[in-house]
């Protein structure tokens, strides 16, 4: 499903005006990292994706949905969505019964409740603990589960605010192929994220904010190559982009790889 942002700003009740004038449209399929420093408006504008927060001007269209006219329970076929802290999405009394409950409010049969639950916790690695207490598992462990519920839900769009923050380098690699796995499958993942080096290698265009408007939008390399800009939003490229900027290498890798083939090409100009 397309979504599109028409002119859509967002005031807060307390008054602060936390959107201004964005504009956007994401293509079905595509991956997608939306960026700057806190505060920017990246988790407001998410939130407006999902319904849980409804504009103060301009629209947000899902498909042909116009998210005003619909609550969050009637978007979530269509976006699912990842909150930053899984603790805040969690309340079941055990790991299935939490992934299964999104499929059963959608009015999934039992066998399609049980094949959803299967799969989300065998695509997070979690089904061997399918009946542990959701607090019984470590933190990281709790993230993916709460991935695991994000998952099972099967919506074409799949939100995901700050996947990475606080993950040892295990669960980090595991987040990394789940969202692999969703490009694969033609999901759209749009991520909110700090970390630049996952977005540089997992999402192949970014946005980035500041202040509650777009400063810039295009492929992850184009973007992420503005040093100036970047600085402008309070952020820093990505690893990879620093070191072949410092060495003066011909191209800004998005991954290891790429900056190996880079560093040969510049060693053999330089012979």
């Amino acid at each position: 499903m397309r979504v599109k942002v028409e002119g859509l700003s967002y005031r807060y009740p307390q008054g602060v005006l936390a959107l201004q004038g964005i504009d956007l449209s994401i293509e079905a399929g595509e991956s997608l990292a939306i960026i700057g420093e806190n505060g920017a408006g990246k988790t407001t504008l998410a939130k407006h994706l999902n319904g849980l927060l409804k504009p103060t001007q301009g629209r947000v269209l899902v498909g042909d949905l116009d998210t005003r006219q619909l609550s969050t329970a009637q978007l979530a076929r269509f976006v699912s969505y990842l909150f930053q802290n899984p603790d805040d999405q969690l309340f079941e009394r055990t790991v299935w019964r939490e992934v299964a409950f999104g499929p059963r409010n959608l009015g999934c049969t039992p066998q399609e409740v049980e094949a959803r639950t299967q799969r989300a916790l065998e695509t997070v690695g979690l089904l061997a603990h399918a009946q542990d207490n959701p607090f019984d598992l470590h933190p990281s462990e709790r993230k993916l589960l709460a991935l695991a519920a994000t998952l099972a839900m099967e919506a074409p769009i799949i939100l995901l605010d700050e996947p990475t923050t606080g993950l040892d380098h295990r669960t980090l690699e595991m987040i990394g192929r789940v969202v692999e796995r969703l490009k694969e499958w033609g999901r759209t993942v749009i991520v909110i994220s700090h970390d630049m080096d996952f977005c540089m290698e997992h999402c192949a265009r970014i946005v980035l904010m500041a202040q509650g408007r777009v400063l810039a939008d295009g492929p992850s390399q184009e973007v992420f190559a503005h040093g100036e800009l970047l600085a402008r939003a309070g952020v820093d490229p990505p690893q990879l982009v620093r070191l072949s900027q410092a060495l003066g290498l011909p191209g800004v890798p998005r991954q290891v790889d790429e900056f190996l083939d880079l560093l040969a090409i510049s060693r053999q100009r330089s012979r």
